[in-house]
């Protein structure tokens, strides 16, 4: 008896659309678009039509999607060892934290997964540095974070939040924190008093639309830091690895923090990988059993995060976002007073606030949307562009044609 078998047909973007409304949470509120594949900085939908990704994957995907030379090293170590749990050595950890120690300049590499769960361990790292190190009185120790900030959604991480949606009905709230105005050197000194332990700071605000600091501002928060003795811990994660036409965010100001916090592209938009980067005598205050994490540091995202480091390591991805950025920065400005009211860029990195008289950010990545341009709007607005650090000259030109012709017709609405 011969039993013919056929492949089930395809499903086309509304049947996979209608299946994960049914099936998966409603945390968020996607654009209507099912993608498929990826390459370098394109996409394509499950209908065939492609698009430029300038979300990137919030920057977990600087080297773009299926590059080749970190899909070669995810295959060799998917060959031989994926997860050994910290209960034993393996050999990929040791010489991964070795280069990430050294790319920072820094002693030890404290691996995790998440970028939430980089923030957290950093957290936990300040209150024991705080007293067991600086000496504040038992359960008094307080960490200073930024108004507008955004470090991750656990529970925690919300506690000191200032976006109410963020923060809606997960009360009881996480205490040991205080807010000052981001950017405010003179607020932010007159916070900190004998229990103050740290100050957590993103070098460039992402969520919040690309918000970069005044000048010299970060330089301020490190000489009070150094003044006050308190660690100053920058999350990275978002900014670090090239996005800025730099190693990290804060190297434009020359400014080395106590606490590197990093993710995202340090899994090459392969994996999950972050981790904390600081000196001993900062890390060493963690000990056997004081934290963990069973996939933290595993062989897959030891080899994955050390040939990151070694991409970072010519300068030649940072210059790329440097010259692209400053592409990118020019064809929006241009634009300004013809439907952008204002534009914050560094590197390949762009905060773009639209007249909301004209649309609203939502409506304009619709628009691109249609156009081939994938975007994410943030509060209102605002839109973030950050296209993977391999795109070319002619893909940013792409999205300011894009842009433009998004604008012109949202005028005639």
């Amino acid at each position: 008896m011969t039993v013919h078998t056929s492949t089930p047909p395809a499903l086309g973007s509304s049947e996979h659309i209608q299946l994960t409304e049914q099936w998966a949470a409603h945390n968020y509120h996607p654009l209507p678009v099912v993608l498929s594949s990826g390459d370098g900085a394109w996409v394509t939908d499950v209908d065939g039509k492609r698009y430029l990704d300038c979300l990137a994957g919030y920057s977990a995907l600087n080297f773009g999607h299926r590059n080749q030379r970190l899909l070669a090293v995810a295959h060799q170590q998917l060959e031989q060892l994926t997860l050994t749990s910290r209960a034993f050595f393996n050999d990929q950890l040791g010489l991964f934290a070795r280069d990430l120690a050294q790319m920072c300049g820094k002693d030890m590499v404290l691996p995790m997964n998440t970028g939430a769960e980089a923030v957290e361990t950093a957290l936990k790292v300040a209150r024991r540095w705080g007293y067991e190190v600086k000496g504040v009185p038992a359960d008094q120790a307080t960490i200073i974070v930024m108004d507008g900030n955004f470090h991750g959604r656990t529970t925690t991480i919300v506690s000191f939040s200032t976006d109410e949606v963020a923060r809606r009905h997960f009360a009881p709230f996480t205490t040991g924190f205080r807010t000052v105005p981001y950017g405010n050197a003179a607020a932010l000194e007159a916070a900190i008093d004998h229990t103050t332990v740290g100050v957590l700071i993103e070098p460039i605000q992402g969520e919040g639309g690309v918000i970069i600091p005044p000048e010299a501002y970060l330089q301020e928060v490190r000489a009070l830091c150094d003044r006050h003795r308190v660690l100053m811990m920058a999350d990275e994660i978002q900014s670090g690895l090239g996005r800025t036409g730099r190693t990290f965010a804060c190297d434009h100001e020359q400014v080395v923090p106590d606490m590197y916090i990093l993710g995202k592209a340090l899994g090459g938009g392969l994996y999950p990988v972050s981790a904390v980067v600081a000196d001993h005598d900062v890390l060493g205050v963690i000990t056997p059993g004081s934290h963990g994490s069973t996939f933290g540091g595993n062989p897959l995202a030891a080899a994955l995060g050390r040939e990151v480091v070694a991409m970072l390591s010519t300068g030649e991805i940072q210059q790329r976002s440097s010259e692209l950025g400053r592409q990118l920065h020019d064809g929006l400005e241009a634009l300004i007073g013809h439907g952008v009211e204002s534009v914050r860029s560094r590197g390949l990195w762009a905060g773009v606030d639209v007249n909301p008289e004209l649309l609203s950010g939502r409506q304009l990545c619709e628009s691109l949307l249609a156009r081939g341009v994938l975007a994410k709007d943030t509060h209102g607005s605002t839109i973030r562009l950050a296209p993977p650090l391999v795109a070319t000259e002619e893909d940013i030109a792409f999205l300011l044609t894009a842009f433009q012709s998004a604008l012109l017709d949202a005028k005639t609405w």
